[in-house]
């Protein structure tokens, strides 16, 4: 009986333990939401520093329907072995290709930094980033319907779900049926997300000046290094696991 909760407890920490560490992966790749997470810190007259909290909100909120969807209308796709591997492989690619951009990016100086010394720049210098922010109005003065609507208007949050997060909820068996792993998915995913933008929103409301620049892409090279190697994982791995339950 110990031994059964054990191994449950353990099958639910390596979900959780992945699921954190893909979504810090791409939380931390430059794009709209980290501008707009920046931003609204920086302009934000008290409680800056919370903006990574309410923005990841309406981030979850709108990746928690996805998964929904996945699973309500692509689950009879997930027994067919052809298609597990066809997935696994093209989500392992995509993962390959994401990590081997960024280590190239930092290689070649290219990863925008403009928010590291953002406390001594004006707002307007700030938003001539590489990645605008996204147009003021009224919906995003709501950090948690900002949230949803930049996520939303980014190509790769869609490209990520189609390949990479459905591939992962197919090799760690994410299923309804299977609520304790989905639930630990879900929470592993959305705890990366929060990780990373709270720690944003935070250094962004008190002036960043205290990460320096070769630590960030340390990181960076660091999480493209897990990227390339999770990606390799998943790609195979369907191989050698073909049955999948549900």
């Amino acid at each position: 009986m110990l031994s059964e909760v054990t191994n449950i407890i353990s099958s639910l920490w390596v979900v959780f333990s992945f699921s954190f560490l893909v979504a810090l992966t791409g939380a931390m790749a430059p794009g709209p939401l980290l501008t707009y997470t920046i931003i609204k810190s920086v302009q934000s007259g008290k409680r800056g520093y919370l903006m990574g909290l309410w923005i990841i909100t309406g981030h979850a909120i709108l990746e928690m329907v996805i998964i929904i969807f996945l699973l309500l209308g692509l689950s009879f796709v997930l027994q067919n072995i052809i298609v597990v591997r066809t997935i696994g492989i093209a989500g392992g690619a995509l993962l390959i290709y994401f990590g081997l951009s960024v280590i190239r990016n930092v290689h070649k100086n290219n990863i925008p930094t403009y928010f590291l010394d953002s406390f001594n720049r004006p707002d307007h210098e700030l938003q001539k980033g590489a990645h605008p922010p996204p147009k003021t109005n009224k919906g995003l003065d709501n950090p948690i319907i900002g949230g949803i609507v930049v996520s939303m208007s980014n190509p790769y949050w869609w490209v990520w779900w189609a390949t990479i997060g459905f591939a992962f909820m197919i090799q760690f068996d994410i299923s309804f049926s299977n609520w304790p792993k989905l639930l630990a998915f879900f929470i592993g995913h959305e705890a990366g997300d929060l990780a990373w933008y709270l720690f944003v929103s935070i250094l962004s409301f008190f002036g960043l000046r205290y990460l320096n620049k070769k630590i960030y892409y340390g990181i960076l090279v660091c999480c493209g290094i897990f990227m390339i190697l999770f990606g390799i994982y998943m790609g195979v791995s369907p191989f050698y696991h073909p049955q999948v339950r549900y």
